[in-house]
């Protein structure tokens, strides 16, 4: 991400954590004042929100530092490391959350649903806000900001939380119209649910770039043949896509090709680099040689007159 883009970024993060703390401390304060465990199952949901933020806005800051001489690839991996994190801590709390809900089941409590209705709404639309500004981009940098695992990750924490405010002021209009104080804990699971879902989707994003696999959304097939109908390329084979983090993805590739003096060979080099880019490849680490050396897989060649 350029440097413009992560101090803008920051900048989001920080109001966005001011305005959650607010978020929380209202209803906190308001789930015990009403009894309302939903109210509390949000608030600990806001909590999390809290702590992936700052995690988020830290990762953000750290891994905008230059390569060193231990690190040659930068600290953008602490991206998807505070994701991973955030993942898991989704995940715990999902739990935490279906077990007072059972033990609410057990004991039900009395709940103050017109006073939890209006500390829901007034969280929700706080959350909208959140999200509005975690979600906005500049214009005119728009088409060059990737999307970040460590910034989505934080994002849908905030989206379920705004969801879970939905679920609260639905379970408070029920309890007010009917009585049925079983709804609230009831509402309690279809949060943590939901809370779980969204822990689940991170932990599968950031463990699959974690293993170093292929980008989502990329085909290792597809990448070797769109190499091979460049012209002069005679066969690719040992080749390895993988992602730094979420924006940066690398390769690294054997290309037989023709014994040509190296300064003949900078135009197909070029051409490869130009093509892989397109497909949103930036770093690449290509060797050139004149006959397979017989290391890693032959992932395509050429099956028709290659392209010019």
């Amino acid at each position: 991400m350029p440097a413009h883009d992560t101090a803008l970024m920051g900048k989001r993060f920080l109001i966005s954590i001011g305005i959650t703390l607010a978020i929380l401390l209202a209803e906190v304060l308001g789930g015990f004042w009403t009894g309302s465990l939903a109210l509390l199952s949000d608030a600990a949901h806001v909590f999390m929100d809290v702590f992936a933020l700052t995690l988020s806005y830290f990762a953000l800051r750290l891994s905008s530092l230059p390569p060193d001489d231990r690190h040659t690839y930068g600290f953008h991996r602490l991206e998807v490391l505070a994701a991973l994190i955030n993942g898991v801590t989704l995940g715990v709390i999902a739990i935490e959350i279906f077990s007072e809900s059972w033990a609410r089941w057990q004991n039900p409590q009395p709940v103050k649903s017109m006073e939890m209705l209006v500390i829901a709404a007034i969280g929700l639309v706080a959350n909208l806000v959140v999200a509005f500004v975690l979600g906005g981009h500049d214009h005119e940098h728009e088409e060059n900001v990737r999307e970040d695992l460590n910034v989505r990750s934080a994002f849908l924490h905030v989206v379920g939380d705004a969801i879970s405010s939905v679920g609260v002021i639905v379970a408070a209009v029920v309890i007010w119209r009917t009585g049925w104080i079983w709804v609230d804990p009831l509402m309690s699971v279809m949060i943590g649910v939901l809370i779980l879902i969204s822990s689940w989707r991170v932990l599968k994003s950031s463990l699959h770039i974690l293993v170093e696999g292929v980008p989502e959304g990329m085909s290792i097939v597809e990448v070797g043949q769109v190499m091979s109908e460049v012209a002069g390329v005679d066969e690719v084979h040992d080749l390895h896509v993988w992602s730094l983090c979420s924006g940066h993805v690398a390769l690294s590739a054997h290309v037989v090709t023709a014994n040509q003096p190296l300064t003949e060979s900078d135009g197909l080099m070029a051409e490869l680099k130009h093509r892989l880019h397109k497909l949103g490849i930036e770093h690449t680490t290509i060797q050139f040689e004149c006959a397979a050396c017989g290391q890693g897989r032959t992932l395509s060649t050429p099956i028709s007159a290659p392209l010019q």
